[in-house]
């Protein structure tokens, strides 16, 4: 598992604009963590497919590119399944512009949506706390990237990523499937 510290957005964009993958890092980690947050399955490893199919019209990825997609998806069952709550969307640096961190906050939840979505059938039903977070992340995802620069939108912006972060991990906790403890004698109950 990679050491959280390198998996940052800087360093997954700047994997994605080298391979010439036209992808937004905080979509890829949006997707990713939409499917584990819906209830994706830890040793199933079709998500490598399913992201190629959404980036490359399932051309096969880079080598660099699965490899940060691999990562990504260990990054965040490690910080979903931690009892302190460390999981943290992908997204810009606080140092970036207000527009750049908006939009990737948007991209990050059009990917949440979409990994959602794929993960569902008909026959889910989800709790009201679930509909209204689905339905407040597509207005997220359609916020308009017409931002001030101003203090009023940095407060705007913090209180709308936490609030992502926090339904995130309110989704897995309701539909997430944790992996299996390998030896259930060892489990403490």
């Amino acid at each position: 598992m990679s050491d959280s510290s390198s998996l940052d957005f800087p360093s997954a964009q700047a994997i994605l604009t080298s391979e010439s993958v036209e992808a937004h890092a905080a979509e890829i980690h949006g997707v990713l963590t939409g499917l584990v947050s819906a209830g994706f399955e830890f040793e199933s490893s079709d998500y490598i497919a399913m992201v190629n199919d959404m980036l490359n019209n399932a051309e096969g990825l880079p080598v660099r590119v699965k490899s940060l997609i691999k990562d990504m998806y260990s990054d965040i069952w490690q910080q979903i399944l931690d009892e302190s709550y460390s999981f943290q969307l992908m997204l810009p640096d606080d140092d970036d512009s207000i527009v750049e961190r908006g939009h990737a906050l948007s991209k990050w939840v059009e990917g949440f949506n979409l990994g959602f979505g794929l993960q569902q059938t008909k026959t889910t039903t989800f709790s009201d706390d679930v509909k209204e977070v689905l339905a407040d992340f597509v207005e997220i995802a359609n916020l308009s990237d017409e931002m001030e620069e101003d203090e009023d939108t940095e407060q705007a912006y913090f209180e709308i990523a936490e609030y992502v972060r926090i339904s995130a991990l309110l989704c897995f906790t309701e539909l997430g499937a944790p992996p299996e403890p390998k030896d259930k004698e060892a489990t403490l109950h």
